[in-house]
């Protein structure tokens, strides 16, 4: 039965597959070989599948050896680009860390200046006050002698009528001596008070001249210290801006903060106290008030100065990184943190002050760092391949606590970063973002 199939199925492919005969020539003779339909077809059908396998494989060779190189130049220009980004970003922190450096260093040296040119100005004031006085003084001495030159000049004229008088009428010679002793001494009383008189009016007209001169050097000082102020109160608003837009990204309640900072000194700087000048009952001081202003805004910059060391605007991993797996929804689940790729025993830094509350292993995280700060802000660094700090340790910003790894559930070497505030988790892309023109 199975024979007659066969040569039923021959039967068939006669017409698309005749029979063939292969002959084979040899030093002993010639023999040859039957090729029946079907080993035709089994034969012809066997080459296809074989050619085609052939296409098929090497089309997906070449895909795949095509694909995988796009990938990896691809991870290379993302590479390059991300070592770019942060090469500038650390670049334009050193300029601003420079320019903050060089700005404190014009505020102390004009705050030094404002506070010379408060007790010239006090020392001047006191100085017009005494040369009012003085003035005063000497025109009412003026007066008085003007008055006892009159008062001597009728008594001589009088004397004179009287020895006149006297002379023809014949008087003594004894009260001729005596009148002329008398004309002798007043006419040196009178040129005496002469040279009295003129010696105050040039006294006064040389007070009258130094006073002029304190009101003009007066009138180029407060020029001079509008031009001060104005400078000063175009770098305060300019250093102060950023810092204003930084922590206001932070999306914490920047009052708040600032208040919590002012209330926790320690050494690191306390508040600028304002300048209390005597107005001696003649109202404000504009100068005072400008100065208390800039004073107000240099302690602003302080406290945000402090709250920046304590809140994580800093990066935890500074280079050799790229950013894989963001803050969100993934695969159905909540990720909790940003991941940043890098190989295993890459450095990772405190983004701020703060004391580590945990340095253990902890189930899918792996080798995990818990770090609080200030502020209820939390930040967690998981999959490490080494810890440097231990449960209780103080660290502060940019200390080194440990290195990348690929401990617990980790599908490559990455450091798995996260921030919370109260206990909730947020993105840290949010401060790191917030800082990026800053820090």
């Amino acid at each position: 039965m199975h024979n007659r199939l066969i040569n039923k199925v021959n039967h068939l492919l006669d017409r698309a597959f005749p029979e063939q005969r292969l002959f084979l020539r040899s030093e002993d003779g010639t023999r040859f070989i039957r090729l029946s339909p079907l080993t035709q077809a089994l034969g012809w059908t066997g080459s296809a599948a074989f050619f085609a396998w052939s296409i098929i494989a090497t089309a997906v060779l070449l895909m795949d050896s095509i694909g995988s190189g796009n990938f990896r130049d691809q991870a290379q220009r993302e590479k390059r680009l991300y070592e770019q980004r942060l090469q500038t970003l650390s670049e334009e922190r050193d300029a601003r860390a420079i320019e903050a450096a060089a700005a404190q260093e014009r505020f102390n040296l004009a705050l030094a200046e404002i506070s010379e040119m408060q007790s010239e100005l006090l020392s001047s004031e006191e100085r017009r006050k005494e040369l009012e006085t003085g003035i005063g003084v000497i025109q009412a001495t003026l007066r008085r002698t003007m008055g006892e030159r009159d008062a001597a000049t009728d008594s001589l004229e009088e004397m004179l009528a009287a020895v006149k008088d006297d002379t023809q009428n014949g008087t003594s010679g004894s009260n001729q001596t005596q009148a002329n002793a008398t004309l002798a001494f007043m006419t040196d009383e009178l040129g005496r008070i002469a040279a009295e008189r003129d010696l105050i009016a040039n006294n006064a007209a040389e007070a009258e001249r130094f006073a002029q001169d304190m009101l003009y050097e007066a009138r180029l000082r407060d020029e001079r210290n509008d031009q001060i102020f104005r400078q000063l109160e175009d770098a305060v608003t300019i250093s102060l801006e950023p810092l204003d837009k930084m922590f206001a990204k932070s999306g914490m309640s920047v009052d708040h903060i600032l208040d919590q900072v002012r209330r926790g000194y320690s050494g690191q700087g306390g508040p600028l106290t304002p300048m209390i000048m005597s107005t001696r009952g003649t109202g404000p001081d504009p100068d005072a008030d400008r100065a208390n202003t800039i004073l107000s805004e240099l302690d602003k910059m302080n406290l945000y100065r402090i709250a920046a060391q304590k809140m994580p605007f800093g990066m935890p991993v500074k280079s050799g990184f790229r950013f894989t797996s963001g803050y969100g929804y993934r695969w159905g689940r909540m990720h909790n943190g940003t991941d940043f790729a890098a190989p295993i025993g890459t450095p990772v830094y405190a983004p701020a002050d703060g004391v580590v509350v945990s340095a253990a292993w902890s189930s899918g995280y792996g080798r995990l760092i818990k770090i609080q700060h200030e502020f209820g802000i939390e930040t967690r660094y998981a999959h490490l391949s080494r810890m440097n700090v231990q449960k209780g340790q103080r660290v502060s910003r940019g200390d080194r606590i440990g290195d990348i790894g690929n401990s617990g559930r980790s599908t490559g070497p990455h450091l798995h970063y996260e921030v919370r505030v109260g206990g909730k988790p947020i993105n840290p892309m949010v401060y790191i973002k917030a800082a990026k023109d800053v820090l």
